[in-house]
């Protein structure tokens, strides 16, 4: 009965095969790193590094995160973690609250859409104006995100939009949250360059990027000049 079992198990597995029938990971996703509660011994726009119980543990992190943590240098930190395991990577991701893990979860859920990108677009948007697009099908303001394209964008509106809206980020989801308030950063424009330039982006396209930007709003953060160039770049 056993052999019988596992031989219509195998047919059922195979036949899933030749039919491309994918069925999404996060279906079966566990944590097993639920989180990593350590000394923040480095942060950067695009990684910060937890120190716990003497190991140093680097998580790819985005732009909503970066601004939660700036201060919080040499300081206990906590992060929810992804991981995302492929043949010759084992990466981890680091979050500040557990909706913009889900948000990110949920995004690779999509068709085309992987870790790397997921990230870009959380960096471009946060979670409570991501949401909002969803919610109100805003597909050409998601779409300026680079390689991400509109139909892709829709694609993610029509598989996202249920799931989205139930997600516990506080007020209105198709109301535009307020903007953060910008203070002068003297070494803004070369760490936002830096940034851009770990995200794959092109240092001169970027140097351009950011100059333009910090031209007519000089005052705004590095986060806030990685958003915008994000959507220019």
């Amino acid at each position: 009965m056993r052999l019988l079992g596992c031989k219509r198990l195998f047919f059922r597995l195979k036949t899933c095969v030749f039919q491309k029938i994918v069925v999404p990971l996060h279906a079966f996703y566990t944590h097993m790193i639920e989180y990593i509660k350590g000394i923040l011994t480095d942060l950067n726009p695009t990684d910060a590094i937890l120190e716990a119980s003497g190991v140093g543990y680097r998580l790819a992190i985005t732009l909503p995160t970066y601004s939660a943590l700036v201060g919080s240098e040499n300081l206990e930190t906590k992060l929810f973690v992804t991981e995302v395991i492929r043949e010759d990577t084992h990466d981890l991701y680091g979050f500040f609250t557990r909706a913009e893990r889900q948000i990110f979860e949920l995004l690779m859920t999509v068709s085309g859409i992987g870790a790397s990108t997921s990230r870009m677009i959380l960096s471009a948007f946060t979670p409570e104006e991501l949401r909002m697009l969803i919610a109100t099908g805003n597909a050409k303001a998601m779409a300026k995100v680079k390689g991400l394209g509109t139909k892709t964008a829709e694609r993610i509106i029509v598989d996202l939009k249920d799931k989205a809206l139930k997600l516990d980020l506080g007020g209105d989801p198709t109301e535009l949250p307020m903007a953060f308030e910008t203070e002068p950063d003297s070494g803004v424009k070369a760490e936002a360059v830096s940034a851009l330039t770990m995200l794959g982006f092109a240092s001169a396209a970027s140097g351009k990027a950011v100059d333009k930007i910090l031209k007519a709003e000089p005052n705004l953060k590095v986060e806030e000049v990685i958003r915008k160039a994000l959507k220019m770049l």
